[in-house]
């Protein structure tokens, strides 16, 4: 028996054979990235059903100094959770630790295992009649553990924050196969350091998180929606300010998209329409939201009109029903895919002040016009809270590898940008793999002694996602 086929038997012998995946057919759809960028090979895919298999399992790697890989539902963009080539690591899904362990709807608060997708626990709180605001395109197939793991953002980040701000309480199985319960509800707890904060966006280099309480808010009984346009992405921080002015927290998103980004959906997603019958340069789309009943839809009327008695804004749609509302978010969650149709892309997840987005925007833009002659640029995203997907689709694909091998002097000038912009490299998506010589160039040194300190004490033996985020 090889020395592979020996530890197999052994993952067997601590979670059963039904939890230890080993032929092609089987591990093959855990091995190879969302973007395709990564395609990895792996000692076997191990699927704990608890978080006493998970510690099982992470002390045995830590005893025979194997890597372990991490992994949720696998929608991440930055190869983070993928093996290396080398057929020595071992993956490890959380997808069996899916349940809902616990709702506290008194203390607004819900415990949910790694597993569980993002959905499910949206579903969990709406039928307590509460509300759980991380929101993402991937929130049908991504998981609670992964999302906490790469912070997640999305679409409600200008009035709840990222997943970081969303949690009360963790559980962890730390490198050493111990297991860390922190699973309290408190909303006050300054008893030493705060471990849970520093295993949120770790991205699986610390331990894996294997359960998690989260804070919920009132259910949702009211909402307003518009799709702006406007002119310049100036105008569009002109009307955040004034939203944010005259409806306070009741403003949840705030979407920034430009005109190639309606032309791709329209163009390449069945049922997408443009809400306006007239081209703009540029659209927001904005959402008011509220536990009560009021009355949302007059209060953004008012506030549109005010912006266009300002020259604010163009044009506007109000949303006049669901179905109405759930065309206009259509349109803006279903620009990657479009994307994807239209053919190869260049990817930046970038942030900058939101104050600076307009000068960013142009600088930018005017790069990618004098630079990228076989590139159209499809800049959208958060712009509520700085976030920019700062998109490059290639314009012929015969020249498709061409293009992509532009990326790195792409890559290069577009976050040096960024950094003259005092932004960050990575927003919401994560380091993983794509970006660890990005995070050597842009962190300072300081942070990143500090960063190595912090690993080299929980993870002497290097097991926890190697080759990610450092």
């Amino acid at each position: 028996m090889s020395d592979s086929e020996a530890r197999r038997a052994e993952l067997r012998g601590l979670i059963g054979a039904d939890g230890v995946l080993t032929e092609a057919h089987d591990t093959a759809p855990y091995l190879v990235d969302e973007r395709r960028l990564y395609r990895g090979s792996a000692l076997a895919v191990v699927l704990p059903r608890d978080v006493e298999q998970v510690a099982r399992i992470v002390g045995w790697c830590n005893q025979h100094r194997v890597g372990v890989v991490p992994q949720g539902g696998n929608t991440g963009y930055c190869g983070g959770a993928t093996p290396d080539e080398s057929g020595l690591q071992l993956l490890l899904s959380l997808r069996r630790l899916n349940r809902i362990r616990a709702v506290d709807a008194g203390n607004f608060s819900i415990t949910a295992e790694a597993g569980c997708v993002l959905a499910s626990v949206q579903r969990a709180a709406d039928a307590a009649e509460r509300f759980f605001p991380l929101s993402l395109g991937s929130e049908g197939s991504c998981q609670i553990g992964g999302n906490l793991a790469t912070n997640a953002g999305g679409l409600n980040v200008v009035r709840y924050g990222m997943a970081r701000e969303l949690l009360l309480g963790i559980e962890a199985v730390l490198p050493d196969g111990e297991i860390l319960n922190g699973l309290k509800s408190l909303r006050k707890d300054n008893t030493g350091y705060d471990l849970k904060s520093l295993l949120v966006g770790s991205e699986g280099t610390l331990g894996v998180i294997t359960a998690a309480t989260l804070k919920l808010w009132p259910k949702m009984r009211s909402s307003a929606t518009a799709f702006v346009a406007i002119a310049t992405p100036a105008h569009a921080v002109g009307l955040l300010g004034l939203l944010k002015a005259a409806a306070g927290e009741r403003l949840s998103s705030f979407e920034l998209l430009p005109r190639i980004a309606i032309e791709l959906t329209t163009r390449h997603i069945g049922g997408v329409s443009d809400p306006l019958t007239v081209a703009f340069p540029w659209y927001i789309l904005c959402e008011l939201t509220a536990s009560a009943d009021e009355p949302l839809s007059e209060l953004l009327q008012q506030i549109l009109a005010d912006a266009a008695e300002r020259s604010l804004i163009l044009d506007a749609a109000l949303a006049t029903s669901e179905r109405a509302r759930s065309a206009f978010w259509r349109l803006r969650e279903t620009v990657p895919e479009a994307q994807r149709h239209a053919g190869s892309s260049l990817k930046h997840d970038i942030s900058v002040p939101v104050a600076s987005l307009p000068e960013f925007i142009d600088e930018a833009s005017l790069w990618v016009r004098s630079h990228v002659t076989d590139g159209v640029l499809v800049c959208y995203g958060h712009a509520g809270d700085g976030n920019l997907h700062f998109n490059i689709n290639c314009i012929d694909q015969e020249r498709s590898a061409a293009f992509l091998a532009q990326e790195p002097r792409i890559r290069r000038a577009i976050h040096d940008l960024v950094a003259k912009f005092a932004g960050s490299i990575s927003a919401e998506h994560g380091i993983g793999r794509l970006k660890r010589a990005e995070l050597q160039r842009y962190a300072s040194p300081v942070a990143l002694a500090a960063m190595r300190s912090i690993k080299g004490a929980l993870d002497p033996n290097g097991i926890m996602n190697p080759g990610k985020l450092l």
